[in-house]
C-alpha cells in the first residue's frame, strides 16, 4: 500500500515492524510457547519465515541447538558471540545461509527437509518474481531486498551484542536490557537473559518473569543494563 501510494521512504520504517513482529511470532512458535499442535506448528514457522523470506524450520533447528549446547561447539546461531564486532557485522550474509545449511546436514526426519527445502525455494523465487516483475512495478523486489539486508544484522544483533563478554555460568552467558521504550519497541526480546533461563517463556511474559527474579539476579550480582 505505501508502495502504491508513493510512500518509498516509509517502506524501510514498514518492514522493521515487520521484522520484529515476525520474528517475535516466530521465536515464540520454535519454543513450542503458542500452544500450537504439530501440523499447526510446522505450517506457522513457514508462513511466518516466507515473510521474511527466511526458514522457520532451519531457525527452529538452530536456535534450540544454541539453547542446547551454549557456549559450546557446533552451535552455528552462536557462533558470532566468539566473533569481534565487524566480523560479526560482515557475518551477516552468510548467516542464514549457514543455519539453513547446518539444519538440512542434521535434519533425521524426511518431512523435515522437505519443509526445509520448499522454504529455501521460496527464498529465491520471490526475489526471482521481484526482478521479472520490475517492469510493472518495483515493489516485490525492493520489499525482498530490503528482507534480505534486513535479515543480515541478525549476527550483530541478536547473538554478537546480547552475548558480548559471556562468562562460564547460565547468569553470565547473556545480557539483559530493561527500560520502558526499547524493550516495549522489541517486543520484550531484549529480555535475553530471562529467556535463556527460561526458554519457553512465551516473550509477552518476559517482563514479569524478568520481575520474579530480580532477588536472584541482585544476589547473584547480575546487573540488568538500562535503556530508555
Amino acid at each position: 500500500m505505501a508502495a502504491h501510494a508513493g510512500l518509498w521512504w516509509l517502506t524501510p520504517v514498514i518492514v522493521f515492524f515487520i521484522f520484529i513482529a515476525i520474528v517475535t511470532v516466530t521465536h515464540d512458535v520454535a519454543h513450542g510457547s503458542m500452544g500450537l499442535g504439530r501440523r499447526q506448528t510446522d505450517w506457522c514457522l513457514c508462513i511466518m519465515g516466507a515473510f521474511l523470506l527466511e526458514s522457520g524450520h532451519a531457525y527452529r533447528a538452530t536456535h534450540r541447538q544454541h539453547h542446547r549446547v551454549f557456549p559450546g561447539p557446533d552451535d552455528p546461531e552462536g557462533d558470532p558471540a566468539r566473533m569481534s564486532l565487524v566480523r560479526a557485522i560482515f557475518w551477516g550474509p552468510a548467516f542464514l545461509p549457514r543455519l539453513w545449511w547446518w539444519a538440512y546436514c542434521r535434519s533425521k526426519s524426511a518431512a523435515e527437509r522437505r519443509w526445509l527445502l520448499v522454504e529455501a525455494a521460496w527464498t529465491l523465487s520471490v526475489p526471482i518474481a521481484g526482478i521479472l516483475l520490475w517492469r510493472r512495478g518495483p515493489a516485490v523486489i525492493v520489499y525482498a531486498g530490503l528482507a534480505i539486508v534486513g535479515s543480515w544484522v541478525y549476527p550483530l544483533l541478536t547473538v554478537h551484542l546480547p552475548h558480548r563478554h559471556y562468562g562460564p555460568t547460565p547468569l553470565t552467558q547473556t545480557s539483559t536490557l530493561r527500560g520502558r521504550i526499547v524493550p516495549a519497541l522489541f517486543l520484550e526480546l531484549t529480555y535475553h537473559l530471562e529467556h535463556h533461563l527460561y526458554p519457553q517463556v512465551p516473550s509477552h511474559n518476559l517482563p514479569k518473569l524478568s520481575r520474579r527474579l530480580d532477588p536472584l539476579l541482585r544476589e547473584a550480582g547480575v546487573c540488568p543494563r538500562k535503556v530508555p
